[in-house]
This record gives C-alpha cells, structure tokens and sequence, in this order.
C-alpha cells in the first residue's frame, strides 16, 4: 500500500474508531458508526466528550460580533460531532491535501515579503481559525434542508442524470440513417453509440476529484453545458468524423451527472433516506437508456430525420442546464464552509478565518496516484473488486447490446417499424421498477439488522439480492433467445422477458455496487473507479460486435450463449457471501476488525 493509502486510512480510523478497531479490542473507545452503501459522506456516532471544553465559547478580538457558545452542544450531541469528524476525514482524502506539504516545497529562496516589513509571525493554534458548522441543526448544511428543498433538488437532478443516460441510446435509432448519410456499414455508425459510452469511461476522472476540490455545482453546470454544446455540433455535423468525436465528448460531459448526482444525494439525505434516494438516481441511470429508442425511433422515421435525435438531446440538456445554473446550491459540505469563511473574513475583518478545504493545493502527482494508479491497483489486486467488476461489466455491456439485439427481433422478425420496436424496452423497464421497489421494501429489514449489530454493517449483507437477481437476469437471456427467434411465437413473449432481464440488472448493479462501498469504506471511490472503468468499456464494446453475433449464431443459441455466462457468473456473490469476510482480513486496501471480533459480530447475527 502506497504512503499516500496509509495515509488516508489513518485518517479514516482516527474518524471512525469503532469501524476500524485497533488490534487491542479492549482499548476502543465508545464510538458508533453509520454507513450505507451509497454514502460517500459518513456519519459517525460519538458517544464520548471532546477533550477541549469550550475551545469554541471563548470570544476572539473585538470584531463587533457576539458569539453564541456552541461547545455544550457539539459535546453532548453525536451528530454534530460527526460531521466534523466526516468533514475531516474527506478532507484529508480529497486530491492535494495529503501531499501538500510534501510536494508543494520549492527550493527557491522566499520572496521578501514587500515594504520593508518582516515576514509576520504565524497564526496562533491554526486550528482556532477554521470554521465549522454550528452545531447538528446548522441550516447551512444541506441534510438540515427542507424536505422540500431536498425533494426539488433531487429532481432536478434525476432530470440531469436521465437526459445524460437518454442521449446515450437515442442514437441508436438513428445508426442505420447515419450510415446510409456518409455512405459507412452499419457497425460505423454504431460506433456513435459506443464512443459516446466510452465518454462515460474517462468523464468521472475528471468530474470525480473537480467535485471533491471546488463542490459539486460547478462540475454539474459545465459539463450540462458542455454536453448540450456538442449535441448542437452533432445535430449540424458535415461529415462522419465530426459526429463520431462530438459523441464522444458529449459523453465525457454526460459522465459528471453519473459521477456527482449519487454523491449530493450522500450530501442531503441521512442514513434513514439515502438508501431509497440513491436506489431511485440508479433507476433514473437504468431506464433512460431505455427509453430512448422509440422515441429516436419515431423522430428518425418522421420528415424531422436523425439530426432532431441530437437537436432534442441538446434541447433537454440546456433545459437542464438552466435549472442548475439558477436553482442548484451546493451540497458539499467543505466547500459550503468556504462560503461561511468567507462571509466570516468580510464582516469580521479578521483574514486568518478559513474552512479546511481552502488549504488544499492541487498536486500533480496526487491527483495521477489516486485517479489512476490507485482505481488500477485495486482492480487488479482486489478479487471482490475484480470479479464484481466483471460481473457488473457484463450486465452493463447487455444493457447496450440490447439496443442491437432487441431490433433484430422486433424489427428483423417480427417487422415492426423502428418506433414501434423501440416500446418493447417497457419489459425492461417495468422489471426495473420491480427490483427497485423489491430493494426499498428491504430496507426496514437491512435497518433492523443494522440497529442490532451497534449500527455497525456487514456488507455481505448486501448479496443476497445479487444472487437472486443474477438467476433472474440469467433466465431472462434464455427466455429472450428461445422466444424471439421465429415470428410464430408472439412478440408478447420475448417482450415479457425484460421482466426477468429488468429486475436482474437493476438488482445485481445497485446491490453489488453497495457492496463494494461497504467493504472499501475510505477507498470505495478509487474502488468505483475502477468499476465505472470497466463497466463503462463493455458498454462501449458490446453493441459493435452484436449484430455479427446475432445473426451468424441465430437469436436462440445468440441467447443461449449470454444466458450460459450469466449463470457462469452467479456463483460469484455466492462465494463472497460464504468467504467475504476472509478475503476481505487478507486485502490492503478494505478496513476489517480484527478476526475474534467479527467472529462475535457473525455469531450475533
């Protein structure tokens, strides 16, 4: 493990003690902690004093200000006291802040500091002059949010991720108008399709450390332009080339809602609400894909042609981009404390006040170690996070071979028109709806059992909806091939397959994902990385050599062939709910408690 990795963890277990327990059990302090899958912002329960009573009571300067004593508060409430703790903990692992000192040193002589005068003593307890927030019912952070404030934000952003997901299939529509306009086959024009989910690929390398350095509105508003822009530059596109490089950068814009949204809903919900916030972000991923296709199908098949596949894409991304530009606040809680500090430092006049996350400065180095070397280490050392991610890649890249697939069965064989064909995706869909609200009705259970264990999780209990899902997906392949082969059987029935398909890829994708949040905790975002790298590249891949495959294997051993890896796969969450927990005390990178101890938690259960 790099210093920077030890680093981190160190500073993941001074934040949450009980959840990374020294080896000595019997000297852990009283602390409790709180976590769900899809959190990237953890609370953590403190049930012990701090140790400098009333640092925050005492009056500083003659500002003309009073000062409200906070510090009884901060003491006696766990909530408060977690935050702080989260807050420093993300600090501490954003990109520039542990390398600072180290990298950032010059071996150039310092400037004279001007006018004759000496360089100025440094500030006394450095610490004093950072702000924080006043106390667990501070409005300025956004879990303290109106429900309904929280409710219409959300919205705007499930509008944002689903026009980002829906343009990336609404071309598929109009590959076959786009092949015979620059005169290329049609695996050509496919490629729109794929470069545009290759664009999902790289975009969260560069979304993902922007919104832990400058927040999460700034990326969210300049890449909904940015997308909308290239959706333009495709609609007017002269030649081929144009097309294929504007979608692929469409798709490097369109990859911040999908690294950025999941992380402001961590910021506004609590561990009682997350869990269903991010379940629905992760519908609004699943079916706009989904529900492109027929309506690209009519546009294409109407006097309007491919470009208004491209102009309404744009058309709904700077509907989007409006919204967020006017209406979307910042969420992420570091950098709202840089909005008080500096507030604070104009009214008070006093320029040592400053929030943690102004002391950060972006290292080069840093930002390749934690972005790329670190995702690549994991992926390649970790057998949870390798084999989830095959698994997850797998059922991401059919989610886009359908695109090809679901025409040639409804189109090719059943001959329908590409509008038409487009609405047997709702089989899909509707098994999508089914295992979110299968998930959702789990959640008490999942709550009760985390209350039980001292709120502390085992994330293998996040596997068995994997596995049933994945026997479903598996089904659905089969069902698919052997139905939609012929056209004497009904087009009903390889339709009412997407009920298996739906629910199965829903329900392996967000569970799985969940799993690996919960057994990498401070290193979950490199772990993400990873698996968003992966899933993404299969996306990318599997739509190009889909027509090949379906028409020299036939549509039945097409299915079959699918069907066959799917259930290759299923054992795999059946290996890592038997054995987790052991491969995860061997791994370097996945924070466990010592052995005795969670052989107590698992006899608990």
């Amino acid at each position: 493990m790099a210093n920077v990795d030890r680093d981190l963890e160190k500073a993941a277990r001074d934040a949450s003690p009980d959840r990374f327990p020294p080896n000595n059990v019997g000297q852990q302090d009283g602390v409790h902690r709180t976590t769900t899958g899809s959190s990237s912002s953890t609370v953590v329960r403190e049930e012990m004093g701090m140790s400098r009573a009333g640092a925050t009571g005492m009056s500083r300067g003659n500002t003309g200000m009073s000062r409200v004593n906070t510090a009884g508060d901060l003491e006696r409430h766990p909530t408060a006291l977690g935050r702080i703790h989260t807050h420093r903990s993300q600090h501490f692992g954003t990109v520039g802040r542990s390398g600072t000192i180290a990298t950032r040193e010059s071996r150039k002589p310092l400037p004279e500091f001007g006018g004759g005068k000496p360089y100025p003593p440094p500030l006394p307890e450095r610490e004093e002059y950072v702000v924080e927030f006043g106390g667990p019912n501070d409005p300025l952070h956004p879990q303290n949010w109106t429900m309904r404030k929280k409710l219409l934000t959300a919205a705007m952003l499930g509008y944002t991720t689903l026009v980002s997901a829906f343009t990336s299939s609404i071309f598929s529509a109009a590959t076959e108008a786009v092949a015979q306009a620059f005169h290329v086959s049609s695996e050509v024009g496919t490629l729109g399709l794929s470069l545009y989910v290759l664009g999902f690929a790289t975009g969260p390398l560069l979304w993902a450390p922007l919104s832990e350095l400058k927040g999460r509105r700034l990326p969210i508003v300049i890449s909904m332009f940015g997308f909308s822009i290239f959706q333009i530059a495709v609609a007017v596109a002269k030649d081929l080339q144009t097309v294929m490089i504007c979608r692929f950068f469409g798709g490097l814009f369109a990859a911040c809602p999908l690294a950025v949204v999941a992380a402001v809903f961590s910021d506004m919900f609590d561990n009682r609400t997350r869990g269903l916030a991010i379940t629905v972000f992760s519908m609004m991923v699943f079916t706009g894909p989904l529900l492109a296709p027929f309506i690209g199908g009519f546009i294409t098949e109407s006097y309007l042609g491919w470009r208004w596949t491209e102009y309404i894409a744009a058309i709904m991304g700077f509907l989007a981009f409006s919204m967020d530009v006017f209406f979307l606040e910042e969420s992420y809680p570091p950098v709202v404390l840089v909005s008080k500090a500096s507030e604070l430092r104009r009214r008070t006049r006093n320029w040592g006040i400053h929030a943690k996350q102004e002391e950060i400065e972006v290292d080069f180095r840093e930002l390749v170690s934690k972005n790329f070397s670190r995702p690549l280490r994991i992926l390649v050392t970790e057998p949870i996070v390798l084999l989830l991610s095959i698994y997850m890649a797998f059922i991401y890249g059919l989610l886009y071979l359908f695109l090809t697939a679901y025409p040639i069965v409804f189109e090719g064989i059943h001959g329908m028109s590409l509008g038409v064909s487009g609405l047997t995706y709702f089989g899909i869909i509707i098994g999508e709806l089914i295992a979110g609200l299968f998930i959702v009705l789990q959640q008490p259970s999942y709550n009760r059992k985390l209350a039980a264990n001292n709120n502390i999780p085992i994330p293998e209990w996040r596997l068995p909806p994997v596995i049933a899902g994945g026997a479903s997906f598996a089904g659905g392949l089969f069902w698919f091939g052997w139905s939609g082969y012929k056209a004497d059987i009904p087009w009903i029935v390889p339709t009412l397959s997407g009920l298996l398909t739906g629910f199965g890829l829903l329900a392996i994708f967000l569970q799985a994902l969940n799993y690996i949040v919960d057994a990498y905790l401070m290193f979950a975002a490199s772990a993400i990385a990873a698996n968003t790298f992966l899933r993404s590249l299969a996306g990318a891949v599997f739509p190009l050599f889909a027509t090949y495959m379906f028409d020299g294997m036939g549509v039945q051993w097409a299915g079959t062939l699918l069907g066959c890896v799917a259930l290759l796969l299923v054992p795999i969450p059946v290996i890592f709910l038997k054995y987790g927990a052991t491969i995860r005390r061997k791994s370097n990178f996945a924070p466990t408690a010592p052995k005795r101890q969670e052989v107590e938690t698992n006899s608990d259960e």
